[in-house]
């Protein structure tokens, strides 16, 4: 083959959002007519536009073919420099290519974008917001997070103070706050706060919330404590006003009867309330059996529903694995994969759902043994989102006891992808681990609740609205 190419300029510059060209000159230097094809290469190959794609030449004449390079302002744009290619095909020698190479260098930027989660925590003694930090940019991003409240009514506890976040990625900073001065009686305060974001030679970026300090007893309780304290004061003053007299009557009647007894003795104060508590966990019931099949309203069937196998929930294989192991504990879990519906139900550790096929989830089904009960929120894809984040919908939680079918999700035809999920274990008070493949990111890491510690669940997942679970795994 003969041919003589020319990159101009063989290195070039370009800010993502923004486009750049780079001229590619040929010659054919050969002795017979013949065209070529053009084809870009390299990782910048999906933001390169050639034009034209084919271009016929004849003996000893020059061509231009122009590149058009317009990477997106997202992550995905790795700042820095960036070689490519362009593989050139002849048709009449299609195994002699050509591929000359340059550099596109991308310009580096910065977005950040951070979120209370949730915004208005509650609490007596302390509250336990987390702060989402995401790196939007196309380097890594290095920052300090603080706390402030006007006339420094909290304290602050952040862990980590300091994150290092790779673009496209999040990191989540767990907070403690704390009020400087405890609400003996009465009813709730609010108390706005903010965190600052900090960036070495930027603004700080503000993300504010709201602690809600409940009072340490009701202010009803108060009132009776006063009213209590007003009628005990009352008496005491009347019994020893009058006690001389009711003595006397008392001593003269007893002398005229001959009789002697013993002194009264006080009467005893009643107890106070007992201190509020949170309300104990519903024992399972019985667990049904397989011909009862599960959940679902309606009564009557006939016989070909009677025939109809029950549907394998995760309440049947934790069940099952309860009977082998009474005193174990167990978490077994299914999923419903877009265009595949429910998977067979799997338990502690094994893979729930598809990896690589692109599917996402919609739902997920947990049970437990041993655990007490099991709680859960889904957090879904927002097609209205103004901040590229998915939205809890408001859904409420669910929850379900030892052996019971927990749901979250759904399993409508138009139902939202699943980003992520809250769950939990005993409210807290036990420990569930979880890992989650997400689209686009692989597996993430294993990440566990710790009793007494945080906010009382984990969170598995992503918050990005792109993105969706593929496949879980739970342990307890």
């Amino acid at each position: 083959m003969s041919l003589w190419t020319s990159l101009e300029p063989a290195s070039a510059t370009v800010d993502p959002g923004g486009s750049t060209t780079v001229r590619l000159r040929l010659r054919n230097t050969g002795d017979v007519v013949d065209e070529y094809r053009f084809e870009a290469v390299g990782d910048v190959a999906p933001w390169t536009v050639v034009e034209p794609q084919t271009l016929r030449l004849y003996p000893g004449t020059t061509g231009t073919v122009e590149l058009t390079f317009a990477p997106p302002r997202t992550p995905d744009a790795t700042a820095g420099p960036n070689p490519y290619a362009v593989r050139i095909t002849p048709t009449e020698h299609p195994e002699a290519v050509t591929v000359p190479e340059g550099n596109l260098t991308i310009t580096p930027f910065t977005e950040v974008r951070a979120e209370l989660v949730p915004p208005t925590v509650k609490g007596r003694f302390r509250g336990r917001p987390k702060l989402a930090v995401d790196n939007l940019g196309n380097t890594r991003l290095t920052a300090s997070v603080s706390g402030s409240d006007n006339g420094d009514q909290l304290s602050y506890d952040l862990h980590p103070s300091n994150v290092q976040i790779e673009p496209g990625r999040a990191a989540f900073v767990k907070a403690t706050l704390k009020p400087r001065q405890i609400i003996w009686f009465g009813s709730k305060e609010e108390r706005p706060y903010k965190f600052a974001v900090q960036r070495s030679g930027v603004a700080p970026l503000d993300v504010e919330g709201t602690y809600v300090q409940r009072g340490f007893l009701p202010r009803w309780l108060a009132t009776f404590l006063g009213v209590f304290m007003a009628l005990a004061i009352t008496f005491v003053m009347l019994w020893i006003a009058y006690k001389p007299q009711v003595r006397s009557e008392a001593k003269e009647r007893l002398d005229e009867a001959g009789v002697s007894t013993l002194a009264p003795s006080a009467s005893a104060t009643p107890p106070p309330p007992p201190t509020p508590t949170a309300p104990a966990s519903t024992p399972p019931p019985a667990a049904q059996s397989p011909a009862a099949g599960g959940g679902g309203g309606g009564g009557g069937g006939g016989s070909e529903e009677e025939k109809k196998a029950p549907e394998k929930t995760a309440a049947t294989a934790v069940q099952a694995l309860a009977a082998d192991d009474p005193g174990g504990r167990h978490i077994c879990y299914r999923v419903f994969v877009t265009g595949k519906g429910w998977t067979d139900a799997v338990c502690d550790g094994e893979t729930a759902g598809t990896v690589g096929e692109n599917k996402a989830l919609k739902a997920i089904n947990v049970a437990v043994s041993g655990a007490k009960r099991t709680g859960s929120a889904a957090f879904v894809h927002d097609p209205g989102s103004t901040n590229g984040k998915g939205d809890y919908n408001g859904k409420p939680w669910s929850f379900a006891p030892d052996g019971i079918d927990n749901y979250f999700g759904s399993t409508k035809a138009d139902a939202p992808n699943m980003l992520g999920f809250t769950i939990n274990v005993d409210d807290g008070g036990g420990s569930v681990c979880q890992t989650t493949h997400v689209r686009n990111e692989g597996w993430h890491g294993m990440g566990c609740d710790k009793p007494g510690e945080g906010e009382g669940y984990i969170f598995g997942g992503t918050l990005s609205n792109d993105l969706w679970l593929e496949a879980v795994k739970f342990t307890v």
